[in-house]
């Protein structure tokens, strides 16, 4: 900001502004008729001239206006923005939808998407909590055929994950019962993993040898946990088409590399994933290019940390267009977080 005076952050918080919200190249004459600057034509054409030498403006033809680079972008949303936060009836609504979604939704997680995109007319991205973090309130094997057990694996938020394991032993009725009582104790309270740490130390410790059950209840207990991942790494998307039907993707190429990003969702997860370490109650925002090739260096990112048994959990976001409202989604990502770690931890 430093470089920059009064009069140029003016008329570029106007340039921003104005191709936020039709996506055309900007020129003097809009900005002098629609933002009352107060100055001439000429005078603010001598000024976009500055900021494109400063960086912060380019024009894409001779002619044409000029549009905002990723760096006008970036100062835009660090210093520039004028934040449209939710009103005390949008937030108690908000929060109210959220506690109906953990309440009875089936896949909660597709619906927070689908209520995202639909508030912030982009698309909206939901990464599935971390397994780490994950509650787990039961634990029971069930016998499928010999030298084989499927373990069943219930979530604090009700959520079910089945996998098969060996044995080398079989297991009778009776002994599965004792084993089902005694995990039951030691669960109780506890993130998968923290279960998986405490598993890993009863093993090592040599005075369980004496009690055969109790190690083969840890051997099996760490066997069932051992592989269980962010819910097979799940990220939803919700919302695609609203990203499709926008005038920038009637450019094949562009929408190829749209498509490219929505489809193999690597860069997507790892930018969620980087957000994670902001911590409750940040906003973390990347723009263009510092979201790495994400779309071509055409896209944007707002995301927000959500909570779970007060340990950061996962992400929830919205992803459009560098020219993306940052006003109006800003504030609704974080109080989407804020009312989704509100809700998940209503969930028993």
């Amino acid at each position: 900001m430093g470089d920059l005076s009064n009069r140029a952050r003016k008329i570029l918080f106007a340039a921003v502004t104005e191709f936020i919200a039709t996506g055309d190249p900007v020129g003097s004459r809009t900005l002098a008729r629609k933002y009352g600057l107060d100055l001439s034509a000429a005078s603010i054409r001598n000024v976009l001239a500055d900021l494109e030498e400063a960086g912060y403006l380019h024009q894409p033809h001779t002619s044409a206006g000029r549009i905002p680079t990723d760096r006008a972008l970036r100062l835009f949303i660090d210093a520039l923005v004028e934040l449209r936060s939710l009103s005390p009836e949008q937030q108690a609504e908000l929060t109210a939808r959220f506690t109906e979604i953990y309440a009875v939704a089936s896949d909660p997680l597709r619906e927070t998407g689908r209520y995202l995109s639909e508030l912030s007319g982009a698309a909206a991205v939901v990464a599935a909590p971390r397994a780490e973090i994950r509650a787990l309130a039961q634990l029971r094997f069930i016998p499928t055929k010999p030298g084989q057990l499927l373990a069943v694996l219930v979530f604090a938020d009700g959520s079910v994950e089945n996998r098969f394991i060996s044995i080398d032993e079989a297991i009778n009725e009776g002994e599965l019962t004792r084993i089902h009582n005694l995990l039951a104790d030691v669960i109780e309270g506890r993130t998968l993993g923290e279960i998986r740490d405490l598993f890993a130390r009863r093993l090592a410790d040599e005075r369980l040898q004496i009690d055969a059950l109790r190690r083969r209840a840890f051997e099996l207990g760490s066997k069932a946990t051992a592989d269980v991942t962010r819910r097979s790494g799940e990220v939803v998307i919700e919302g695609q088409n609203r990203l499709i039907d926008l005038p920038e993707y009637a450019d094949v190429d562009r929408l190829r590399r749209l498509m490219k990003a929505l489809e193999e969702r690597e860069e997507l997860v790892d930018l969620l994933d980087r957000t994670l370490a902001a911590g409750a109650g940040e906003v973390t925002v990347f723009v263009g290019s510092e979201a790495g090739d994400l779309g071509g260096g055409q896209l944007s990112l707002v995301a927000a940390p959500y909570m779970e048994n007060g340990r950061v959990a996962g992400t929830v976001g919205v992803l459009g267009p560098t020219r993306m409202d940052y006003a109006k989604v800003m504030p609704l990502v974080d109080a989407t977080a804020a009312a989704m770690s509100e809700a998940r931890g209503k969930v028993k």
